[in-house]
């Protein structure tokens, strides 16, 4: 049975892993809000016996995979796109670092990134990401492969556009 303790248990990384997928702080901390109250509502979907974190996992996954076609569907804007984001105060070189491999992931594809994501940062198997996003190992290893690749390349300066490649 799910418990209140084991959704607990793991915020952090939901919080973590939505941050690195919005790549905002509020568009975040809401995903997470959605993907508790889901977990939550449905808690009577759960298997027993399972582990809740793959689970929770999918459901953050599939939220904010609707959420990028809805927000596609309406074409929405923000309402004051000048607004900047809160300035930080880390002037290392760990920091600098830290910024640059954020920026990067943005710039990858939404389902590359939440493979990367998913296997680098939270440590989820191939099997277990497979089932988190809804497609097979292959595909997973595959997205996992092009996205580091692509990762590699914009954090060596390359520019974020690619050229499409010709095939006859």
């Amino acid at each position: 049975m799910l418990t209140e303790a084991a959704i607990r248990d793991q915020i952090p990384r939901l919080r973590r892993y939505a941050r690195a997928l919005t790549g905002n702080r509020d568009s975040a901390d809401d995903l997470v809000q959605d993907t508790l109250e889901r977990a939550l509502t449905r808690s009577a979907l759960f298997r027993p016996g399972a582990d809740a974190r793959p689970w929770l996992f999918a459901i953050m996954h599939n939220l904010f995979v609707n959420q990028i076609r809805s927000a596609a569907a309406r074409n929405t804007t923000p309402l004051d796109p000048a607004m900047p984001e809160p300035p930080v105060q880390d002037d290392s070189q760990d920091g600098l670092a830290v910024r640059d491999i954020e920026r990067s992931l943005q710039l990858l594809p939404d389902e590359q990134r939440a493979v990367i994501l998913l296997v680098g940062l939270e440590d989820f198997s191939y099997a277990q990401t497979a089932r988190i996003v809804g497609v097979p190992i292959g595909t997973v290893m595959s997205r996992l492969s092009r996205g580091r690749e692509r990762l590699r390349a914009l954090l060596g300066g390359e520019p974020a556009v690619v050229p499409l490649k010709v095939i006859k």
